[in-house]
């Protein structure tokens, strides 16, 4: 068996890192096999460090819009790393940066800017707990918020129950106020409502869920998330770290409409460096110190660098008609993904909204965490490696969404569609 580079810098890495990655879905755990260690990125590609090239569908897990190492970008982050990396001291870019998220987000009149989306929903959780005086909080399985405690929250076993921690070195105490609840189910979350409204600070949910694959929310719950926050006096957070500038220019909530009381994003806003927000009204956000008690800080908190990669990417994604050649081109993967399937007889269906798209061994596109879990995960890891082999690297994991770039042109998709040909026939 050959040894490549990239096997060997995978054993070198477990030495000091635990698992050889810094975050655990890089390890190809769930897929088996070696990780890629990538060596560079430009427009629809990466290249790992045996010098193959890919064409990239991760997109570094969304933020990569523009396409890789885009070069107005690339310039804006080396003009700003030339007068200085970090001042600890506020810089006119951070205030260009809110000016240009409430302009384009109308849910938000103030914002404050951290370091990643981990960040932001803990800090958005806080500021709903802090702003309402309660404790509980509700969450819809397959939703990954991050991973601050009572986030890493598994559903229990009945229709109502609370959640248990998922993750080892957290308390039961920190989750007993998460409610768990399935995705897109409205009754049950009118249940949870009629059991727990006055004690319930906030729902929070992906709009457009990306961490259990892509799966839609349907207008129907978002809606009745809305009407049964206000009318319960509970705070909704839109967790768009992932969708946020990814499916529309304003967000999922523009798109269906909805005007959350806070949100959190990230990704697409650092333009591949580490920038993450999260925003609401003025009379929210003045809860925050130094105004209010919630309290919430951060070293690198705007850092000018990482704040000039991001206003570049907003600057440039506002461009006539990037969005509607955004999702054009998410679908026409999708659709192609799904005919090549068809032609050789594999069960697949596929699925996009603006830039994101999830792919499904199964005979419809999920709605609920317990639809996607029904999928044929092993078929996947086959049709995974196999796209790897030709040259495609999706995310390694069934439970990953996809990502198109603006790079992603049509001689690329084709050739993406090609190889699905092949892979799928082998399948069958």
């Amino acid at each position: 068996m050959t040894t490549t580079q990239n096997d060997t810098l995978f054993a070198r890495a477990q030495k000091t890192t635990p698992g050889g990655v810094n975050s655990p879905v890089r390890a190809f755990r769930s897929v088996g096999g070696t990780p890629r260690f990538i060596t560079r990125a430009e427009g629809p590609y990466f290249w790992d460090a045996d010098g193959k090239r890919y064409i990239d569908y991760i997109g570094s897990w969304g933020p990569a819009i523009l396409g890789h190492a885009h070069p107005e970008v690339v310039k804006a982050v080396q003009d700003a790393a030339a007068l200085g990396l970090s001042f600890g001291a506020p810089t006119e870019g951070e205030i260009l940066m809110a000016e240009e998220i409430t302009r384009l987000v109308p849910s938000i009149e103030q914002v404050r800017l951290v370091s990643s989306g981990t960040e932001a929903t803990m800090s958005a959780l806080r500021l709903a707990r802090g702003a309402t005086g309660r404790d509980k909080i509700v969450k819809f399985e397959g939703c990954y918020h991050g991973h601050a405690d009572s986030l890493l929250v598994k559903a229990g076993s009945g229709l109502l129950t609370f959640g248990n921690p998922t993750s080892a070195g957290v308390p039961e105490d920190f989750v007993k106020h998460t409610l768990v609840l399935d995705y897109n189910n409205v009754e049950q979350m009118k249940d949870a409502f009629d059991s727990f409204g006055s004690e319930i600070a906030c729902v929070i949910v992906e709009p457009v869920a990306g961490n259990m694959n892509l799966v839609k929310a349907t207008p129907e719950f978002l809606q009745a998330m809305r009407e049964l926050c206000t009318q319960h006096g509970a705070l909704l957070i839109f967790d768009e770290v992932m969708c946020g500038f990814r499916v529309a220019l304003g967000g999922a909530q523009a798109l269906y409409n909805i005007k959350p009381d806070l949100t959190a994003l990230g990704k697409v806003i650092g333009g591949g460096m580490p920038v993450a927000a999260f925003g609401g009204s003025a009379a929210l956000m003045h809860h925050m110190a130094p105004l209010g008690a919630v309290y919430q800080a951060g070293t690198l908190s705007g850092n000018p660098v990482a704040v000039a990669a991001g206003m570049t990417t907003l600057k440039l994604i506002q461009q006539p008609g990037f969005y509607e050649q955004l999702g054009a081109t998410a679908q026409r993967l999708a659709d192609g993904l799904t005919a090549a399937a068809k032609e050789a007889g594999v069960e697949f269906c596929a699925d996009a909204i603006g830039g994101m798209f999830g792919i499904y061994f199964s005979a419809t596109p999920p709605t609920s965490y317990a639809e996607m879990m029904a999928g044929d995960r092993s078929k996947f890891n086959a049709f995974f490696h196999a796209m790897l082999d030709e040259g495609v690297y999706f995310a390694p994991a069934a439970f990953e969404a996809g990502f198109v770039s603006a790079q992603h042109d049509d001689a690329v998709i084709d050739a993406t569609i090609a190889a699905a040909r092949k892979v799928f026939a082998q399948l069958k």
